[in-house]
């Protein structure tokens, strides 16, 4: 029996390689462009930039040193030129695949960093795959502006999965309508009629302000944000204020709101300091032709008759009073049930001119 030759021996040490196989290798050499390996096959393999990342700024020496241990992929076992030529990338993209095949079977939720923002959506890599989120599964709510996402990492799920068209599409805004449906479950379960809660205002419209109580909005109506008058909830509020509001009324999935704690009415004690015959002063917040409208304080409104005004003869209120005015006027009537107040100017001067002559006839008795 012959004995084997040093190269027959050293032959059967190699190990046998295909085009395709996943091999283990021992980084020997490291340039800009390319990487070599010891696979343990008679000749090294060379990997390329190109074949181990998409991103053409990496520079190859900053993330792979000569020791590192590395599993790639076989592309052709000789190039021409006796090299085994090597991926990284694919073999990376075929676990990527693997990996969002298996996300998508199970509905799981995944994490990644958007590298691009495109005109229809933004794009995130998935262990080398790229995964779009259309514009339209990016939120909730339409939003005309992206770029706040870029670099950002964002949860999405896999929506669709097609590997032989490489389509893989992500879908965020299914996760935020979950969260949001749990978290209005939980705040329907906390919360109830005559709470007071912290909000943060979310939008401000001509008839109010929508509140985000945390898992649902509030309205803010215009009529329960003061217990004064309110010319536009723009002049009181704006968007990201922090409130304390109370709980008015829960109506399915709609919240009311206010601002108008009891404990701050005017009217309770209306009866003592508005009593009839009580003296008052307040400002002239609007007019009709009947008549004006006195402000004795924010929430109490009296009506200060056209034939009150004066003891001579006024068309209408605009003739002699301007919006602002602060006059001073007696009360004559008071309805607490229907919280109306009535003044008069000229009972006020009438009393003060039957003083005087009071005054003057004592004066003259004693004289």
């Amino acid at each position: 029996m012959s004995e084997l030759t040093f190269e027959q021996m050293l032959e059967d040490t190699i190990k046998t390689i295909h085009s395709g196989d996943v091999v283990e290798g021992t980084v020997i050499d490291v340039k800009t462009d390319e990487i070599v390996l010891n696979i343990g096959y008679k000749s090294d393999g060379i990997l390329t930039k190109s074949e181990y990342t998409n991103d053409s700024s990496v520079d190859l020496t900053s993330v792979v040193k000569p020791g590192d241990i590395m599993e790639v992929k076989i592309l052709k076992v000789n190039d021409g030129e006796g090299q085994v030529v090597l991926t990284y990338k694919r073999l990376a993209a075929d676990r990527g695949n693997k990996r969002i095949e298996e996300a998508y079977n199970n509905k799981e939720v995944l994490k990644a960093t958007v590298v691009q923002v495109l005109e229809g959506g933004l794009s995130v890599v998935v262990e080398e795959v790229r995964v779009f989120i259309p514009a339209s599964l990016v939120s909730d709510t339409y939003e005309k502006d992206l770029t706040k996402y870029m670099g950002q990492e964002i949860e999405f799920v896999i929506s669709e999965y097609n590997p032989k068209r490489r389509r893989y599409i992500g879908d965020r805004r299914q996760l935020i309508t979950a969260r949001k449906a749990e978290m209005q479950r939980e705040l329907f379960e906390r919360i109830h009629e005559g709470d007071v809660v912290e909000g943060v205002v979310k939008n401000v419209t001509d008839f109010g302000a929508f509140v985000d109580l945390g898992g649902a909005d509030g309205l803010l109506h215009i009529s329960e944000m003061s217990w004064g008058h309110v010319e536009h909830p723009r002049k009181v509020f704006k968007v990201g204020d922090k409130l304390e509001v109370l709980i008015k009324e829960i109506n399915g999935s709609k919240v009311a709101l206010s601002l108008k704690f009891e404990d701050q009415n005017p009217w309770r004690d209306a009866a003592e300091k508005y009593a009839i015959g009580n003296i008052v002063t307040g400002r002239v917040a609007r007019m009709t032709d009947f008549g004006a409208f006195i402000e004795l304080e924010p929430g109490v409104d009296a009506l200060l008759h056209v034939s009150q005004i004066s003891r001579e003869h006024v068309e209408k209120p605009a003739d002699v009073l301007n919006i602002g005015e602060e006059i001073t006027a007696r009360i004559v009537d008071f309805n607490e049930m229907d919280r109306k107040i009535s003044l008069s100017i000229k009972a006020m001067a009438a009393q003060e001119a039957a003083e005087e002559v009071a005054v003057e006839d004592k004066t003259e008795e004693e004289a």
